[in-house]
């Protein structure tokens, strides 16, 4: 199962990056020295990657694996290690050592501006998700 934000939320997650990376351009296409040329397509570079995971945020469950893509990394749990899903919205689970660990999702984060439909999405994964989990 596949839970992600709405269309119009991926956008503005992807903006995160998109737009320093179009300043970056603009940056580059102007600069005098190499080097600054140099430093402004490496930021195009890390600035287009943020973009692209943060059109990507959002969780999969799978048989026995929670899959959650956050804007820097992708976290792996194993569903029997989950103990809760909170309200934040955030998963709290146990290593397989015993020690506990929290997750945040950071495509599912509310916000008190942010129109009622998607409040109201993002509320539908949220019980999804803890169904999923059996939490």
């Amino acid at each position: 199962m596949e839970l992600s934000p709405s269309m119009v939320n991926r956008l503005a997650n992807s903006g995160l990056g998109g737009v320093p990376a179009v300043a970056a351009v603009a940056y580059a296409a102007q600069a005098d020295s190499g080097f600054s040329r140099g430093a402004a397509c490496f930021a195009v570079m890390g600035f287009a990657a943020l973009s692209v995971r943060g059109y990507r945020l959002g969780v999969t469950c799978e048989r026995g694996r929670l899959s959650i893509r956050g804007y820097l990394r992708t976290r792996v749990i194993a569903r029997e290690c989950i103990t809760e899903i909170t309200d934040f919205p955030a998963v709290r689970w146990t290593t397989r050592k015993g020690g506990e660990r929290w997750t945040p999702i950071t495509a599912f984060m509310t916000s008190t501006s942010e129109l009622s439909t998607t409040s109201l999405h993002k509320a539908r994964v949220i019980r999804e998700l803890r169904r999923w989990a059996g939490r």
